[in-house]
């Protein structure tokens, strides 16, 4: 281990200079060092959006059928191109559309039912899906999570059934509100309901979900049996 340089002086003393410049350079190494500490000073996690449902079911339907029709009515094709005669249900397919006008029931009813189909498709490419979660916010870019309502729900019931005075807590998470029905036996309804609000409220912001949902709650008393 090296010695510190001391440079002696007129009076006889050391000049500690380079020993206070060293130290000077390690404290602010220490500094930089700090500033790179995960969550000190930097932007608030973001909000990771609605997941998207993949639709394999719907797709993979889809797919099928085009396929399965397309190669259908490509062998006819090529059948008839080697002078072999057509299918017999294409040969009906064409007949049927020859004599029947655009306005017979069946063109109509089989039109609804293409429309219906395709706009059913267009629906499920349009909406994301996947209602039973809800979107959590993000740490980092590249973490995206996501929480079910059920285990909200079960989170925000075992909540209320901590703050005295609860009998039977009924809750309905929806994605924008949180919907709690309490039945208080032995307190009053008002007190109740504040401790309800202020514990269920600390509950919906530890779930860290990227939109929390409003709260609302009442509280009731017991039917009288009989």
């Amino acid at each position: 281990m090296n010695e510190p340089r001391r440079t002696p002086t007129r009076d006889g003393t050391h000049d500690q200079t380079h020993d206070q410049t060293h130290d000077q350079g390690n404290d602010q190494g220490v500094g930089k060092a700090h500033d790179h500490t995960p969550g000190a000073g930097g932007p608030a996690p973001a909000g990771s959006g609605r997941l998207w449902s993949s639709r394999r079911v719907p797709a993979g339907t889809a797919a099928l059928l085009l396929l399965g029709g397309t190669g259908l009515l490509l062998y006819d094709i090529a059948a008839v191109r080697v002078h072999r005669p057509a299918m017999r249900w294409r040969r009906e397919l064409a007949r049927q559309l020859a004599e029947r006008h655009l306005d017979d029931t069946v063109v109509l009813a089989g039109a609804g039912v293409a429309a219906a189909l395709g706009l059913w498709l267009i629906v499920l490419a349009a909406t994301p899906g996947l209602r039973g979660l809800l979107p959590m916010r993000r740490p980092r870019p590249e973490v995206r999570a996501a929480l079910q309502r059920d285990a909200a729900a079960l989170l925000l019931r075992d909540r209320a059934m901590d703050v005295s005075g609860v009998r039977a807590v009924r809750v309905r998470m929806r994605r924008r509100k949180a919907d709690v029905r309490a039945v208080a036996h032995f307190r009053d309804p008002g007190e109740v309901r504040t401790d309800l609000n202020t514990s269920l409220g600390d509950a919906i912001r530890g779930l860290g979900l990227a939109r929390p949902p409003a709260l609302s709650v009442r509280v009731a008393r017991p039917g009288r049996k009989g």
